[in-house]
């Protein structure tokens, strides 16, 4: 079954065929960085799984064999791929994916990052939108 996601203007779309390989939340320091966010949720896809079908995602060296892809208009992280770890894997942000909820996490990896009070967030009051003023 085809997956299909894009990035947040709408620029840059993709699809991806078939099973994706594994599910993760990454709490390392360069994940973080790079989405301003404490941590970044990712599919694994077989690198021949992808098709960009519509844009072209931008690609940096962000450390050694890592590369990163997002889109070169809004910024939207995209894919992430090692040769020297990951030989013929590309990740892909899950919320890039239309259906997010289509990837729950399996696992959660570079703990050893993670920032400390990310540990706790699970029992921080939770609102559906916004906190009530005052």
């Amino acid at each position: 079954m085809p997956h299909s996601g894009g990035c947040f203007c709408g620029a840059v779309r993709f699809e991806v065929e078939g099973d994706p390989i594994h599910t993760s939340l990454c709490h390392c320091s360069d994940c973080r960085r790079s989405a301003g966010a404490p941590v970044v949720a990712w599919v694994a896809f077989r690198d021949d799984q992808l098709q960009v079908s519509q844009g072209e995602a931008k690609t940096i060296n962000s450390s050694g064999n890592s590369f990163r892809s997002f889109c070169p208009d809004c910024g939207s992280g995209l894919f992430f791929r090692n040769t020297e770890f990951l030989p013929g894997i590309v990740d892909i942000q899950i919320v890039a994916m239309d259906e997010p909820d289509a990837f729950p996490p399996q696992v959660q990896i570079q703990t050893a990052e993670r920032i400390g009070w990310f540990e706790q967030a699970h029992t921080l009051p939770a609102f559906e939108r916004f906190p009530p003023a005052g």
